[in-house]
């Protein structure tokens, strides 16, 4: 199997279905052998069913968090490369075409860069737009000497060999952070596309926590300094 098109879920059961099926769709398509697996995180919704009956492979993950939810998924994954995204809607899987090419043509590490395509109105808050992510980037950028210009990009794919190279272990939402930095640091090739963000569609506030997960991306950041293992 070639690719494997990630949604880690937790209580999406108004977007889940969409989002499988967009991705079988392009799957269906581009005429790939591929699966579309949703790694559920615990969900106390109908999320897990609507997954299901949409047609997608769903494996559960008891420890709870964004990073374990990823990392549970690329293992379980049957693909070579793994594509992942949330299943928001935030993201449209019928526009991940160029992440599979960058993988064939050997990037490790392909990274979305949502700041090359204006967002749609009001996906993305002000203060994430504008302080968080630049600033955030930009510290990744200088402790692990690389280029990538959007380090919290929730759409993004990796070859899953690779990936398991880097033995990943942050929990959280900086677990995007940490496997961009585990990449740079391992001198893996890593690649950025431009991406469009839309707006979350499931009707309720999001799972990130501002203050909460921009501390925690930079504790990942810090710990290349010494400050934390890393």
């Amino acid at each position: 199997m070639e690719v494997t098109i990630l949604l880690p879920c937790l209580n999406e059961e108004k977007t889940v279905a969409a989002c499988v099926l967009q991705a079988a769709t392009f799957l269906y398509e581009k005429k790939l052998m591929g699966e579309v697996l949703v790694c559920d995180n615990g969900s106390t919704d109908h999320s897990v069913a609507m997954a299901q009956k949409a047609g997608a492979r769903v494996v559960s993950c008891a420890e709870k968090g964004y990073g374990n939810a990823l990392r549970k998924g690329i293992q379980e994954a049957k693909g070579i490369y793994v594509i992942m995204g949330d299943c928001d809607c935030s993201y449209h899987f019928d526009e991940i075409g160029v992440f599979l090419e960058e993988l064939r043509a050997g990037s490790e590490l392909v990274v979305g860069n949502r700041f090359l395509n204006k967002p749609e109105k009001s996906a993305m808050p002000f203060l994430h737009r504008y302080v968080g992510v630049p600033i955030l980037s930009f510290l990744g950028r200088v402790f692990f000497g690389c280029s990538v210009k959007d380090f919290h990009c929730g759409l993004r794919a990796v070859n899953r060999e690779s990936f398991l190279q880097l033995n990943c272990r942050y929990e959280g939402m900086e677990f995007a952070t940490e496997m961009i930095g585990r990449a740079a640091l391992k001198g893996q090739k890593i690649t950025q596309v431009p991406v469009q963000l839309y707006c979350d569609h499931r009707g309720k506030a999001s799972h990130l926590r501002t203050m909460r997960d921009g501390i925690r991306h930079l504790v990942v950041i810090l710990s290349r300094a010494g400050i934390k293992e890393f």
